[in-house]
Protein backbone atom coordinates (compact mmCIF):
# COMPACT_ATOMS: atom_id res chain seq x y z
CA UNK A 1 0.00 0.00 0.00
CA UNK A 2 1.58 3.42 -0.83
CA UNK A 3 0.27 5.61 1.58
CA UNK A 4 -1.77 4.84 5.12
CA UNK A 5 -5.70 4.76 4.50
CA UNK A 6 -8.48 4.99 6.97
CA UNK A 7 -10.18 2.37 7.26
CA UNK A 8 -14.37 2.62 7.35
CA UNK A 9 -17.37 0.53 6.25
CA UNK A 10 -17.89 3.22 3.84
CA UNK A 11 -15.14 2.57 1.52
CA UNK A 12 -14.49 1.40 -2.14
CA UNK A 13 -16.98 -1.07 -3.63
CA UNK A 14 -15.30 -4.36 -4.00
CA UNK A 15 -16.99 -8.10 -4.48
CA UNK A 16 -14.03 -9.54 -2.06
CA UNK A 17 -12.42 -8.34 1.25
CA UNK A 18 -8.97 -7.43 -0.68
CA UNK A 19 -8.26 -4.60 -1.93
CA UNK A 20 -7.81 -4.76 -5.52
CA UNK A 21 -4.75 -3.57 -7.49
CA UNK A 22 -4.71 -2.81 -11.43
CA UNK A 23 -2.01 -2.49 -13.23
CA UNK A 24 -2.44 0.16 -15.70
CA UNK A 25 -0.91 0.28 -18.99
CA UNK A 26 0.20 3.83 -19.17
CA UNK A 27 2.70 4.21 -22.16
CA UNK A 28 5.02 2.99 -24.51
CA UNK A 29 7.90 5.43 -25.17
CA UNK A 30 9.14 4.39 -28.57
CA UNK A 31 12.13 6.02 -29.65
CA UNK A 32 13.43 5.88 -33.23
CA UNK A 33 17.25 4.54 -33.64
CA UNK A 34 19.49 1.45 -34.58
CA UNK A 35 18.27 -1.96 -33.77
CA UNK A 36 22.11 -3.38 -32.82
CA UNK A 37 22.95 -4.65 -29.92
CA UNK A 38 25.65 -3.47 -27.34
CA UNK A 39 28.92 -4.35 -27.64
CA UNK A 40 29.73 -7.11 -25.74
CA UNK A 41 32.49 -6.11 -23.76
CA UNK A 42 35.11 -8.19 -21.96
CA UNK A 43 38.70 -7.56 -20.35
CA UNK A 44 42.10 -9.78 -19.87
CA UNK A 45 41.78 -8.56 -16.17
CA UNK A 46 41.12 -11.40 -13.58
CA UNK A 47 39.14 -9.16 -11.66
CA UNK A 48 37.40 -5.61 -13.27
CA UNK A 49 33.73 -3.37 -12.65
CA UNK A 50 32.70 -0.13 -14.81
CA UNK A 51 30.63 1.81 -13.60
CA UNK A 52 28.01 4.55 -14.38
CA UNK A 53 27.76 7.27 -11.95
CA UNK A 54 24.67 9.99 -13.52
CA UNK A 55 22.59 6.89 -13.41
CA UNK A 56 24.01 4.43 -11.06
CA UNK A 57 24.46 1.49 -13.53
CA UNK A 58 27.19 -1.46 -13.37
CA UNK A 59 28.19 -1.47 -16.73
CA UNK A 60 30.10 -4.35 -16.37
CA UNK A 61 31.66 -6.45 -13.87
CA UNK A 62 34.01 -9.60 -13.48
CA UNK A 63 34.78 -11.47 -10.17
CA UNK A 64 34.00 -7.94 -8.41
CA UNK A 65 33.39 -9.39 -5.03
CA UNK A 66 36.87 -11.86 -5.15
CA UNK A 67 39.20 -10.27 -3.05
CA UNK A 68 42.89 -10.41 -4.27
CA UNK A 69 45.94 -8.69 -3.36
CA UNK A 70 45.55 -4.92 -4.59
CA UNK A 71 48.96 -3.63 -4.16
CA UNK A 72 49.23 0.22 -4.30
CA UNK A 73 45.68 0.65 -4.95
CA UNK A 74 45.17 0.07 -0.85
CA UNK A 75 47.02 3.29 -0.68
CA UNK A 76 43.56 4.98 -1.25
CA UNK A 77 42.29 3.78 2.54
CA UNK A 78 45.72 5.67 3.47
CA UNK A 79 44.93 8.54 1.94
CA UNK A 80 41.23 8.52 2.64
CA UNK A 81 42.38 8.68 6.82
CA UNK A 82 44.98 11.73 5.92
CA UNK A 83 42.19 12.97 4.23
CA UNK A 84 39.64 12.87 7.26
CA UNK A 85 42.49 14.12 9.35
CA UNK A 86 42.50 17.16 7.81
CA UNK A 87 39.13 17.97 7.38
CA UNK A 88 38.29 17.13 11.17
CA UNK A 89 41.30 19.61 11.47
CA UNK A 90 43.68 17.54 13.38
CA UNK A 91 46.36 18.58 11.00
CA UNK A 92 46.92 20.67 8.15
CA UNK A 93 48.36 20.80 5.06
CA UNK A 94 51.64 22.32 6.75
CA UNK A 95 51.71 19.87 9.45
CA UNK A 96 55.18 18.49 9.31
CA UNK A 97 55.86 14.84 10.42
CA UNK A 98 59.59 13.09 10.89
CA UNK A 99 60.29 10.49 9.08
CA UNK A 100 61.46 7.72 10.57
CA UNK A 101 64.14 4.96 10.13
CA UNK A 102 61.35 2.13 9.23
CA UNK A 103 59.74 4.87 6.73
CA UNK A 104 63.09 5.70 5.35
CA UNK A 105 64.55 2.32 4.71
CA UNK A 106 60.73 0.58 3.06
CA UNK A 107 61.83 -0.85 -0.08
CA UNK A 108 59.50 -0.61 -3.32
CA UNK A 109 57.87 2.34 -4.94
CA UNK A 110 59.75 5.58 -3.13
CA UNK A 111 59.06 8.97 -2.65
CA UNK A 112 62.56 9.44 -1.44
CA UNK A 113 62.22 10.92 2.36
CA UNK A 114 65.26 10.89 4.23
CA UNK A 115 65.78 9.33 8.13
CA UNK A 116 64.98 12.35 10.33
CA UNK A 117 63.59 14.47 7.28
CA UNK A 118 60.40 17.04 8.43
CA UNK A 119 57.99 16.59 5.75
CA UNK A 120 54.58 18.15 5.24
CA UNK A 121 51.79 16.70 5.15
CA UNK A 122 51.03 18.17 1.42
CA UNK A 123 54.82 16.78 0.69
CA UNK A 124 53.20 12.96 1.44
CA UNK A 125 50.56 13.11 -0.13
CA UNK A 126 51.80 13.90 -3.35
CA UNK A 127 54.62 11.44 -2.61
CA UNK A 128 51.48 8.77 -2.21
CA UNK A 129 49.80 9.92 -5.30
CA UNK A 130 51.95 11.12 -7.83
CA UNK A 131 55.20 8.53 -7.01
CA UNK A 132 53.13 5.86 -5.18
CA UNK A 133 55.38 6.11 -2.07
CA UNK A 134 55.54 3.43 0.39
CA UNK A 135 58.08 5.30 2.23
CA UNK A 136 55.29 8.42 2.16
CA UNK A 137 52.48 5.84 3.23
CA UNK A 138 54.56 4.88 6.38
CA UNK A 139 55.48 8.36 7.18
CA UNK A 140 51.98 9.90 7.27
CA UNK A 141 50.76 6.49 9.69
CA UNK A 142 53.17 7.28 11.87
CA UNK A 143 52.49 10.72 11.51
CA UNK A 144 48.75 10.34 12.39
CA UNK A 145 48.36 7.36 14.80
CA UNK A 146 51.86 6.93 16.22
CA UNK A 147 52.51 3.32 14.30
CA UNK A 148 51.67 1.76 11.12
CA UNK A 149 49.83 -0.81 13.21
CA UNK A 150 47.80 1.29 14.71
CA UNK A 151 47.01 3.27 11.93
CA UNK A 152 46.36 -0.39 10.32
CA UNK A 153 43.16 -0.92 12.75
CA UNK A 154 41.96 2.49 11.83
CA UNK A 155 42.07 1.31 8.04
CA UNK A 156 40.07 -1.77 8.74
CA UNK A 157 37.19 -0.09 11.40
CA UNK A 158 37.23 2.66 8.33
CA UNK A 159 36.46 -0.54 6.05
CA UNK A 160 33.79 -1.92 8.05
CA UNK A 161 32.07 2.06 8.01
CA UNK A 162 31.84 2.35 4.36
CA UNK A 163 30.47 -1.35 4.25
CA UNK A 164 33.56 -2.85 2.32
CA UNK A 165 32.83 -6.36 2.59
CA UNK A 166 35.86 -8.13 1.24
CA UNK A 167 38.93 -5.87 2.18
CA UNK A 168 41.49 -6.24 5.09
CA UNK A 169 44.29 -4.53 5.35
CA UNK A 170 47.63 -5.85 6.76
CA UNK A 171 49.72 -2.59 6.02
CA UNK A 172 49.50 1.14 5.18
CA UNK A 173 51.26 0.33 1.84
CA UNK A 174 50.15 -2.55 -0.02
CA UNK A 175 53.08 -4.70 0.31
CA UNK A 176 52.45 -7.94 -0.09
CA UNK A 177 51.14 -9.62 3.29
CA UNK A 178 49.04 -12.65 3.89
CA UNK A 179 45.47 -11.67 4.55
CA UNK A 180 45.71 -8.26 2.44
CA UNK A 181 43.46 -7.73 0.01
CA UNK A 182 40.44 -5.84 -1.66
CA UNK A 183 37.65 -6.61 -4.19
CA UNK A 184 37.25 -4.74 -7.29
CA UNK A 185 33.22 -3.22 -5.81
CA UNK A 186 35.43 -2.78 -2.56
CA UNK A 187 37.62 -0.62 -4.60
CA UNK A 188 35.02 1.18 -6.50
CA UNK A 189 32.91 2.13 -3.36
CA UNK A 190 36.17 3.51 -1.50
CA UNK A 191 36.88 5.68 -4.72
CA UNK A 192 33.90 7.11 -5.39
CA UNK A 193 33.86 8.08 -1.11
CA UNK A 194 37.06 9.67 -1.69
CA UNK A 195 35.95 11.99 -4.92
CA UNK A 196 32.30 12.86 -3.48
CA UNK A 197 33.68 13.38 0.48
CA UNK A 198 37.01 15.52 -0.64
CA UNK A 199 36.98 17.05 -3.77
CA UNK A 200 39.09 20.02 -2.75
CA UNK A 201 41.95 16.69 -1.70
CA UNK A 202 40.68 14.58 -5.22
CA UNK A 203 43.36 17.66 -7.15
CA UNK A 204 46.28 15.70 -6.05
CA UNK A 205 45.74 12.52 -7.81
CA UNK A 206 45.24 14.70 -11.34
CA UNK A 207 49.22 15.89 -10.92
CA UNK A 208 51.20 14.79 -13.82
CA UNK A 209 54.61 15.03 -12.15
CA UNK A 210 56.22 15.74 -8.60
CA UNK A 211 59.98 16.00 -7.13
CA UNK A 212 61.44 15.54 -3.91
CA UNK A 213 64.78 15.71 -2.87
CA UNK A 214 65.69 16.55 -6.53
CA UNK A 215 64.13 13.37 -8.02
CA UNK A 216 61.31 14.42 -10.43
CA UNK A 217 58.96 11.53 -10.80
CA UNK A 218 55.85 11.19 -12.77
CA UNK A 219 52.29 10.24 -12.10
CA UNK A 220 52.13 6.38 -12.76
CA UNK A 221 48.32 6.65 -14.28
CA UNK A 222 49.22 5.99 -17.34
CA UNK A 223 45.42 7.35 -18.53
CA UNK A 224 45.94 11.28 -17.54
CA UNK A 225 47.70 12.48 -20.74
CA UNK A 226 45.25 10.20 -22.71
CA UNK A 227 42.61 12.91 -23.65
CA UNK A 228 39.81 10.91 -22.38
CA UNK A 229 38.80 12.50 -19.26
CA UNK A 230 40.60 10.36 -16.90
CA UNK A 231 41.61 12.45 -13.75
CA UNK A 232 42.44 9.92 -10.67
CA UNK A 233 42.96 7.82 -9.29
CA UNK A 234 45.61 5.12 -8.55
CA UNK A 235 47.75 2.45 -10.06
CA UNK A 236 49.14 -0.54 -8.52
CA UNK A 237 51.77 -3.78 -9.39
CA UNK A 238 53.02 -6.57 -7.16
CA UNK A 239 54.26 -9.60 -8.48
CA UNK A 240 51.43 -11.67 -6.73
CA UNK A 241 48.68 -9.12 -7.94
CA UNK A 242 50.20 -8.17 -11.19
CA UNK A 243 48.91 -4.90 -12.72
CA UNK A 244 45.66 -2.97 -11.64
CA UNK A 245 44.17 0.84 -11.80
CA UNK A 246 41.50 2.57 -10.19
CA UNK A 247 39.97 5.22 -12.66
CA UNK A 248 37.81 7.68 -13.18
CA UNK A 249 36.71 9.61 -16.23
CA UNK A 250 34.48 12.80 -16.78
CA UNK A 251 33.41 13.55 -20.23
CA UNK A 252 30.12 16.18 -20.87
CA UNK A 253 27.36 15.07 -18.25
CA UNK A 254 29.13 11.55 -17.35
CA UNK A 255 31.76 10.11 -15.42
CA UNK A 256 32.37 6.54 -15.06
CA UNK A 257 34.37 5.24 -12.78
CA UNK A 258 36.31 1.90 -13.32
CA UNK A 259 38.97 -1.06 -11.74
CA UNK A 260 40.95 -3.25 -13.17
CA UNK A 261 43.61 -5.91 -11.46
CA UNK A 262 45.30 -8.91 -12.53
CA UNK A 263 46.65 -7.70 -15.29
CA UNK A 264 50.34 -9.24 -16.77
CA UNK A 265 52.27 -5.62 -17.62
CA UNK A 266 52.15 -1.99 -17.99
CA UNK A 267 51.19 -1.63 -21.45
CA UNK A 268 48.55 -4.34 -20.52
CA UNK A 269 46.91 -2.43 -17.74
CA UNK A 270 47.32 0.83 -20.18
CA UNK A 271 45.24 -0.64 -23.30
CA UNK A 272 42.93 -2.38 -21.00
CA UNK A 273 41.70 0.59 -18.96
CA UNK A 274 41.75 3.11 -21.83
CA UNK A 275 39.20 0.35 -23.72
CA UNK A 276 36.87 0.19 -20.94
CA UNK A 277 36.68 4.09 -21.16
CA UNK A 278 36.22 4.29 -24.55
CA UNK A 279 33.48 1.69 -24.34
CA UNK A 280 31.40 2.79 -21.36
CA UNK A 281 31.06 6.02 -23.29
CA UNK A 282 30.32 4.91 -27.01
CA UNK A 283 28.22 2.00 -26.52
CA UNK A 284 25.25 3.42 -24.04
CA UNK A 285 23.63 6.50 -23.99
CA UNK A 286 21.99 8.54 -21.31
CA UNK A 287 18.28 9.04 -21.93
CA UNK A 288 16.15 11.83 -20.41
CA UNK A 289 12.49 10.30 -19.87
CA UNK A 290 10.55 12.12 -17.68
CA UNK A 291 11.24 15.80 -16.40
CA UNK A 292 10.33 16.45 -12.73
CA UNK A 293 6.69 17.04 -12.03
CA UNK A 294 5.78 15.47 -15.77
CA UNK A 295 2.06 14.59 -15.48
CA UNK A 296 1.97 10.78 -16.22
CA UNK A 297 -1.31 10.12 -15.33
CA UNK A 298 -4.63 10.76 -13.53
CA UNK A 299 -7.11 8.14 -11.26
CA UNK A 300 -9.91 8.33 -9.70
CA UNK A 301 -10.34 9.37 -6.09
CA UNK A 302 -13.01 8.08 -3.35
CA UNK A 303 -14.84 9.96 -1.18
CA UNK A 304 -13.04 13.06 -2.80
CA UNK A 305 -14.27 16.41 -3.11
CA UNK A 306 -12.96 16.10 -7.10
CA UNK A 307 -13.17 12.83 -8.79
CA UNK A 308 -9.52 12.13 -9.97
CA UNK A 309 -6.44 13.62 -8.92
CA UNK A 310 -3.24 14.21 -11.82
CA UNK A 311 -0.68 11.55 -11.20
CA UNK A 312 3.38 13.17 -11.55
CA UNK A 313 6.98 12.34 -11.22
CA UNK A 314 8.69 13.39 -8.13
CA UNK A 315 11.46 13.75 -9.51
CA UNK A 316 13.88 13.74 -13.45
CA UNK A 317 14.32 10.41 -14.71
CA UNK A 318 17.21 9.78 -16.71
CA UNK A 319 18.37 6.09 -17.63
CA UNK A 320 21.49 4.56 -19.21
CA UNK A 321 20.57 2.54 -22.70
CA UNK A 322 23.26 0.32 -24.88
CA UNK A 323 23.05 2.04 -28.01
CA UNK A 324 20.64 0.78 -30.56
CA UNK A 325 18.19 -0.14 -28.00
CA UNK A 326 16.08 3.08 -27.27
CA UNK A 327 13.28 1.65 -28.85
CA UNK A 328 12.84 -1.41 -26.34
CA UNK A 329 12.50 1.24 -23.40
CA UNK A 330 8.77 0.79 -21.81
CA UNK A 331 6.88 2.50 -19.03
CA UNK A 332 3.54 1.83 -17.23
CA UNK A 333 2.07 3.01 -14.19
CA UNK A 334 0.73 0.40 -11.37
CA UNK A 335 -1.92 2.86 -9.17
CA UNK A 336 -3.61 1.10 -6.33
CA UNK A 337 -7.64 2.15 -7.69
CA UNK A 338 -9.64 4.11 -6.44
CA UNK A 339 -7.33 5.75 -4.11
CA UNK A 340 -9.00 7.46 -1.08
CA UNK A 341 -9.57 10.97 -0.22
CA UNK A 342 -8.11 13.13 1.93
CA UNK A 343 -4.76 12.99 -0.13
CA UNK A 344 -2.11 15.87 -0.27
CA UNK A 345 0.44 16.67 -2.87
CA UNK A 346 3.49 15.02 -2.88
CA UNK A 347 1.75 11.83 -1.57
CA UNK A 348 2.89 8.78 -3.26
CA UNK A 349 0.08 7.21 -4.85
CA UNK A 350 1.59 5.10 -7.60
CA UNK A 351 4.75 3.71 -9.19
CA UNK A 352 6.51 4.41 -12.45
CA UNK A 353 8.25 0.97 -13.51
CA UNK A 354 10.42 1.62 -16.57
CA UNK A 355 11.47 -1.69 -18.18
CA UNK A 356 14.74 -1.40 -20.26
CA UNK A 357 16.71 -3.60 -22.03
CA UNK A 358 20.34 -5.59 -19.99
CA UNK A 359 23.04 -4.03 -20.70
CA UNK A 360 24.37 -7.41 -21.43
CA UNK A 361 23.37 -8.36 -25.03
CA UNK A 362 20.81 -11.13 -24.79
CA UNK A 363 20.33 -10.71 -20.45
CA UNK A 364 17.66 -9.93 -18.93
CA UNK A 365 15.64 -6.88 -18.82
CA UNK A 366 15.81 -4.01 -16.34
CA UNK A 367 13.66 -3.26 -14.07
CA UNK A 368 13.50 0.42 -12.29
CA UNK A 369 10.70 2.17 -10.32
CA UNK A 370 9.87 5.40 -9.33
CA UNK A 371 7.37 6.68 -7.63
CA UNK A 372 4.30 8.94 -8.62
CA UNK A 373 3.21 11.49 -6.66
CA UNK A 374 0.06 13.74 -6.45
CA UNK A 375 -0.05 16.42 -8.08
CA UNK A 376 -2.56 18.81 -6.37
CA UNK A 377 -4.52 18.23 -2.25
CA UNK A 378 -7.75 16.36 -2.65
CA UNK A 379 -9.63 17.32 0.50
CA UNK A 380 -12.64 14.66 1.24
CA UNK A 381 -15.96 15.16 -0.01
CA UNK A 382 -19.23 16.64 1.98
CA UNK A 383 -21.82 15.30 2.80
CA UNK A 384 -23.53 15.38 -0.94
CA UNK A 385 -20.65 13.56 -2.20
CA UNK A 386 -20.96 11.19 0.27
CA UNK A 387 -24.95 9.84 -0.50
CA UNK A 388 -23.50 10.02 -4.32
CA UNK A 389 -20.66 7.84 -3.26
CA UNK A 390 -23.16 5.31 -1.50
CA UNK A 391 -25.33 5.59 -4.01
CA UNK A 392 -22.79 4.36 -6.73
CA UNK A 393 -21.55 1.53 -4.28
CA UNK A 394 -24.99 -0.01 -4.02
CA UNK A 395 -25.64 0.17 -7.74
CA UNK A 396 -22.50 -1.29 -8.28
CA UNK A 397 -23.42 -4.21 -6.43
CA UNK A 398 -25.59 -5.45 -9.23
CA UNK A 399 -22.97 -5.31 -11.77
CA UNK A 400 -19.88 -8.03 -12.93
CA UNK A 401 -16.57 -6.90 -11.47
CA UNK A 402 -14.97 -7.71 -14.73
CA UNK A 403 -17.08 -4.70 -16.60
CA UNK A 404 -16.41 -2.46 -13.24
CA UNK A 405 -12.45 -3.25 -13.77
CA UNK A 406 -13.19 -2.28 -17.89
CA UNK A 407 -14.51 0.80 -16.94
CA UNK A 408 -11.77 1.68 -14.18
CA UNK A 409 -9.28 1.38 -17.31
Amino acid sequence: MFRKRLKNSNGPPSITTKRKTFNILLLILVFEGLTNAAYAFDTLAKSAIVFDEITGSILFEKEADKPRPPASMSKLMTLLLAFEALDEGRINLATTFRISNKASQKGGSKMFVEENQLVSVEDLIRGITVASGNDACIALAEGLNGTEESFVSRMNLKAKDLGLKNSHFINSTGWPALGHQMSVRDLLKLSIHIRNKYPTHYKYFQELEYTWNGIKQENRNPLLKLNIGVDGLKTGHTEEAGYGLVGSSKLGDRRISFILTGLQTKQERKLESEKIVQWAYRDFVVTNLFSKNHLVSNAPIWMGEKNDVDLITSKEITILIPYGQKNKVRAESRIEIPIQAPVKAGDQVGILKITAPSFIPGGKDRIIEYPLISATDVKQGGLLKKIQEATKASILKVFNFTKLNNLIN
